[in-house]
C-alpha cells in the first residue's frame, strides 16, 4: 500500500481513505478505512479532518465514481432476516448444549476430545462469516439460562467477530474461538449457589470465583490435548493491561494477545447480560465503559477495533431518538457511526405503532433531523426486539 497525503477538500469519490490526521475514535468514520462515495461525503469528511492519507494503489483512487443510487427499501426488507436468524439460533443452541456436555465431562474427569468443542464452535464461525449481523443480534437477545455455558458461546461469537475484523488467519481464529468458549470451564468446580444468589459476592466467594482460571486451565491441560494458546486464553483472560487482573497480575504485552481479546469480549458480554444480582446494561453503555478503560484495563487498539466491528449502536440495539421515539437499529453506517438505520416501533409517548417506520439517520433533511440520544436496555418499554426480526 502506497500512502499519499491529501487535503480533505481535494478528496474525490473513489479514493480509499486509509489513515486520518487524528485518532479514528475522535471521528465518526470507519476504523479500517473507507471509499469516498460521493461529493457530499467529501464535504462531510472535511468537517472532521484537515487531511487524510489515501491508498494510491487502490483501483478506484483516481476515478470519479457516480453518486451511489438510492435504493428504496421497506421496513420488511430491513427486518427480514428470519432464515439467517433461525440458522444462527440453531448454531448457538447446539454450541451451548455441546459446551454443557464438555464442561460436565471435564468436571467429572472424563477424557474429552477437544475436537468436540472444535466441531461445536465451527457453525458459530461460519455464521459470523456468512451473516455477522444475525449472529450479533441473536447473542444480544439470548434467553437467560446457565450463564456459564451461554456466556462461553457468546464470548466465542464476539471473539469471532473481532478476530475476523482484524484479519486473523482461519486456524488462529479457530483457536481463539475455542479458547473463549471454554474460558469458564473452571466455574463447574464452584458451588451453584454462587451463580444463583441475587446479592453481591462476599470477599470469600469472590476469591473462589477467581480460582476458575486456574481450575479451568488445569482441567483442560490434564485432559491432554489442548493447544498452548487455548490454555493461555483460559488461564489469562482476566489479566488486565495495568496489572490489576488475575491470576498472575500480568501487564501489557506480557498478557498473550488472545487472552487480551478474550478479556475484552468477556467484559462486554458480562455487562450486557442480565444476571440474578444485576440487570444488563445497554450495548452503548457497555461500549462506553470499554472506551473509558482503554489503555488501563484493555488494549487501546483492540477496543477501537471491537467498537468498529460491532458499531457504537450495534444491530438489534434498542435506542431512543431526540424526538422521544424508540426504535431498533437494523443497519450500520460505516462512515457515520452515530447515524445507523433505525426502525421506529414506539411513538414519542412510548406507544406501540400500528405501522413501523424506517429512518435512515444519515439522511439529514433540513428541518427533519433525528439523532440517537441514548441506548436502551433490552426489554425497555416492554419492547421485545426479537419479535420484529421476522
Amino acid at each position: 500500500m502506497r500512502l499519499l497525503k491529501v487535503q480533505a477538500e481535494n478528496l474525490r469519490p473513489g479514493m480509499f481513505v486509509a489513515e486520518l490526521d487524528r485518532p479514528w475514535l475522535d471521528t465518526p468514520f470507519a476504523l479500517q478505512g473507507f471509499v469516498v462515495q460521493d461529493p457530499e461525503e467529501v464535504v462531510y469528511i472535511g468537517r472532521y479532518v484537515d487531511y487524510v492519507y489515501i491508498d494510491a494503489d487502490y483501483a478506484g483512487s483516481n476515478l470519479f465514481l457516480p453518486k451511489r443510487p438510492k435504493q428504496e427499501e421497506t421496513v420488511k426488507d430491513r427486518l427480514s432476516i428470519k432464515a439467517e436468524f433461525e440458522q444462527a439460533r440453531t448454531s448457538f443452541t447446539s454450541a451451548s448444549e455441546s459446551l454443557d456436555r464438555v464442561f460436565n465431562a471435564l468436571n467429572n474427569g472424563v477424557q474429552t476430545d477437544i475436537q468436540v468443542v472444535r466441531e461445536s464452535v465451527q457453525p458459530l464461525i461460519d455464521g459470523v462469516f456468512n451473516n455477522k449481523e444475525a449472529m450479533a443480534v441473536l447473542v444480544r437477545l439470548k434467553e437467560s439460562s446457565d450463564y456459564r455455558y451461554q456466556h462461553g458461546v457468546s464470548m466465542a461469537v464476539w471473539a469471532a467477530i473481532l478476530g475476523r475484523h482484524i484479519g486473523l488467519p482461519v486456524d488462529e481464529l479457530e483457536k481463539l474461538v475455542i479458547g473463549c468458549a471454554m474460558c469458564d470451564v473452571g466455574m463447574t468446580r464452584l458451588p451453584d449457589e454462587i451463580f444463583q444468589q441475587t446479592g453481591g459476592l462476599s470477599d470469600y466467594q469472590r476469591q473462589m470465583v477467581e480460582l476458575h482460571t486456574h481450575l479451568g486451565s488445569q482441567m483442560v491441560d490434564e485432559n491432554g490435548n489442548a493447544d498452548l494458546e487455548i490454555l493461555s486464553i483460559i488461564k489469562s483472560h482476566h489479566e488486565r493491561m495495568d496489572g490489576s487482573g488475575y491470576p498472575d497480575g500480568l501487564k501489557g504485552s506480557d498478557i498473550p494477545l488472545f487472552a487480551r481479546i478474550a478479556g475484552l469480549v468477556d467484559a462486554y458480554d458480562a455487562m450486557i447480560t442480565p444476571r440474578p444480582y444485576a440487570p444488563g446494561v445497554s450495548s452503548y453503555d457497555a461500549i462506553q465503559e470499554l472506551i473509558q478503560s482503554k489503555g488501563v484495563l484493555f488494549q487501546d487498539a483492540l477496543v477501537e477495533q471491537f467498537v468498529q466491528a460491532i458499531g457504537l449502536f450495534p444491530t438489534g440495539s434498542l435506542v431512543e431518538l431526540n424526538t422521544g421515539e424508540v426504535g431498533i437499529v437494523v443497519k450500520q453506517n460505516d462512515i457515520r457511526r452515530l447515524k445507523p438505520e433505525v426502525v421506529i416501533v414506539l411513538d414519542k409517548f412510548k406507544r406501540k405503532l400500528d405501522s413501523l417506520r424506517l429512518v435512515d439517520l444519515a439522511r439529514e433533511d433540513v428541518g427533519n433531523i433525528s439523532w440517537i440520544v441514548q441506548g436502551l436496555r433490552p426489554g425497555s418499554y416492554d419492547v421485545n426486539s426479537e419479535e420484529y426480526f421476522i
